[in-house]
C-alpha cells in the first residue's frame, strides 16, 4: 500500500498499513471493529423495535446519487448497459416505501473522493452507510429519530463495551451530552456567518466545505444539526421549503470534539413535475432517471429520511484519528490497497 504524504490538519495522521496483516492485527483495529459491531447490532435492534424492516440495497443500477460533493461514479458493464456502483441509495430508499413505511439498510458506497481528500480523516473511496426512510414523514420527524438512534448506540457502547473504550483510550465522558442531553441545532446561515466571522472563508451559498464542519465540531461538545441548506447546495431530492424559497427541509448532524459530519437528511421531493425542475436546475438529464422518474408519476409517498456514514460515526466512538482505522479493508481516495 502507498500512504498519502501530505497533513492538513492539526492531529497526527496514523501511518495507513502496508498490508491487510499488519492492520487486522493491531489491537486498537481489532478492538475498534468489536465497537462496530455492537454499534451495528444495537442500531439494528432499536429501528426494528421502532417497527422499520431492515431491506438489502442495490449495489448497482442505472443510476445513482448524484449530490456527492465532486467525487466521481463508478461505471459497471451489465450486460452491454452502463450501470453505476452505488454512491447513495437514495433513490431505492424512495421506491422502498412503496412496499413498507419505515425501512432502513445497511448499506455499501463507492465514491472515488477527489485525492485531496485523503488527508481530511473522515473520506473513504469504499464505506458503509446507515440509511433510513420514513413515509408520510417531517424533517423533523427524521432529525428526532437520527438523534435517538444515535444517543441509543452511544449509550449501549459505553454500557457494554468499557474494555474496548479504555484501551482505545476513549474517556466514555465524553459522551454525557450525547446520552443525557438533546442535541444542539442552528441554521445554515448562522453557521456560515459563524465560519466568516472565524475567519473561514465559506461560501453562503454552499454547502459548509469539511475544513469548516471541522472548525464548527471543534467548538461544540455535543452533537448538533445544521439546517436550511439553500437550494442549489444540494441535490434535487431535498424538498424545498414551501413557504420560504430557495431553503431546502435538509440537515446535516455534525458530532462535537472536531470529528465533523456523522449524517446527512432532508424532507425527500417526490412530485414528478417538481423533480423534472429540480433535475434541470441541477444540471442534471431527467433521461437518466427514467426508472425512478416512472415511479414518480405514477406517485411515490412523500417521506423523510437520512444516511449515518458507519465508518465515521465509529471513528467518533472510539477516538480513532481517521476514518479509515473503522474498516477492515480500507479504501484511501487515491491509495492503491486491498
Amino acid at each position: 500500500m502507498t500512504s498519502p504524504t501530505a497533513v492538513s490538519q492539526d492531529r497526527a495522521v496514523p501511518p495507513f498499513p502496508d498490508s491487510p496483516d499488519q492492520h487486522l492485527l493491531a489491537e486498537s483495529t481489532r478492538a475498534t471493529l468489536r465497537v462496530q459491531s455492537r454499534m451495528l447490532a444495537a442500531t439494528r435492534a432499536f429501528l426494528t423495535g421502532q417497527g422499520f424492516q431492515e431491506l438489502l440495497p442495490p449495489v448497482i443500477g442505472p443510476v445513482t446519487d448524484p449530490g456527492i460533493r465532486g467525487s466521481k461514479q463508478v461505471d459497471v458493464d451489465f450486460y452491454g448497459h452502463k450501470y453505476k456502483l452505488m454512491t447513495s441509495a437514495i433513490l431505492y430508499k424512495q421506491a422502498s416505501l412503496l412496499a413498507f413505511d419505515k425501512i432502513f439498510y445497511i448499506a455499501p458506497n463507492v465514491r472515488l473522493e477527489p485525492l485531496e481528500t485523503a488527508v481530511t480523516h473522515r473520506h473513504l473511496a469504499e464505506f458503509h452507510q446507515i440509511d433510513v426512510e420514513i413515509r408520510d414523514a417531517r424533517r423533523e420527524d427524521a432529525m428526532e429519530l437520527a438523534e435517538r438512534l444515535v444517543s441509543h448506540v452511544v449509550a449501549e457502547v459505553v454500557r457494554e463495551m468499557p474494555r474496548d473504550l479504555e484501551l482505545l483510550g476513549r474517556d466514555a465522558d465524553a459522551f454525557r451530552e450525547v446520552v443525557e442531553g438533546a442535541f444542539g441545532r442552528t441554521t445554515h446561515r448562522e453557521a456560515t456567518a459563524d465560519l466568516v466571522a472565524l475567519g473561514h472563508p465559506q461560501d453562503p451559498a454552499a454547502e459548509i466545505d469539511w475544513e469548516g464542519e471541522e472548525i464548527l465540531s471543534a467548538k461544540s461538545s455535543r452533537p448538533f444539526f445544521v439546517v436550511d441548506y439553500p437550494k442549489g447546495s444540494r441535490g434535487f431530492y431535498d424538498q424545498e421549503d414551501s413557504e420560504r424559497p430557495g431553503v431546502l427541509r435538509n440537515f446535516d448532524l455534525i458530532a462535537p470534539e472536531g470529528y465533523g459530519e456523522l449524517a446527512s437528511g432532508s424532507e425527500r421531493e417526490h412530485d414528478y413535475a417538481a423533480l423534472v425542475t429540480r433535475m434541470r436546475e441541477t444540471g442534471e438529464n431527467p433521461a437518466k432517471y427514467g426508472w425512478y422518474l416512472d415511479l414518480a408519476r405514477r406517485g411515490i409517498p412523500a417521506s423523510s429520511g437520512f444516511g449515518i456514514g458507519l465508518e465515521r460515526f465509529t471513528r467518533y466512538v472510539t477516538g480513532r484519528t481517521a476514518a479509515w482505522e473503522a474498516s477492515a479493508y480500507p479504501k484511501l481516495p487515491g491509495v492503491v490497497s486491498a
